[in-house]
């Protein structure tokens, strides 16, 4: 492994750490009291999906190469509904909550961090296409640096939004449903656009 190898999966981790970073911004929106352990658990979260999906991407291309090829067309629009739901449901929260005129604060379940996570890395499946030409150390190696760098950008996605979320408390469930919404709609786009 070189220093180019290192720089393009850096850069790559940069990339596809995007959506997951939004999304983090939007738990710390979403819950501004969220205690440290519980945000370095969220980043985990998404790093963990981050460093997964790509080398489950890898084992498809090595294994089931047709079959996966097939369902890479499906993977934007699994992502969007699963993102529009989410900002459905939080967007409707937090209509509730603001009639209600209290302050409300949306705490983030395991469940639902696990379908964010998943949500916000399935692109990273296709990855697995651009590192097939690697033996499965590098692959790992690609991996772990694309995890890390997610786990550090989410870090400071989460605590972004913890310091926007104290200022905004009553309409962060609207606000991270419309930005969670906006996430879905730019996969969509990029993928039938670009």
């Amino acid at each position: 492994m070189n220093l180019s190898f290192i720089l393009v999966n850096l850069l790559l981790g940069v990339g596809l750490a995007m959506d997951a970073f939004s999304v983090s911004v939007v738990d710390g929106l979403s819950e501004p009291s969220m205690r440290r352990k519980k945000g370095i658990i969220v980043a985990f979260t998404f790093g963990f999906f981050q460093f997964a999906m790509p080398l489950i991407g890898w084992v498809f291309v090595h294994t089931l190469v047709k079959t996966f090829k097939v369902l890479e067309k499906f993977i934007p629009w699994i992502a969007f509904l699963i993102l529009c739901k989410i900002a459905w449901g939080m967007i409707v929260e937090g209509v509730i909550a603001m009639d209600e005129e209290e302050k409300h604060e949306n705490r983030l379940t395991k469940q639902g961090l696990l379908v964010q996570a998943i949500a916000t890395s399935i692109d990273a499946l296709s990855v697995g296409f651009t590192i097939a030409d690697y033996t499965i150390v590098p692959a790992i190696a690609a991996s772990v640096l694309i995890g890390l760098v997610t786990f550090i950008i989410c870090l400071f996605g989460i605590l972004l939004g913890k310091k926007l979320g104290t200022k905004f408390t009553g309409k962060t469930s609207i606000i991270g449903g419309l930005i969670l919404f906006g996430i879905g709609l730019k996969i969509i786009i990029t993928y039938l656009f670009f």
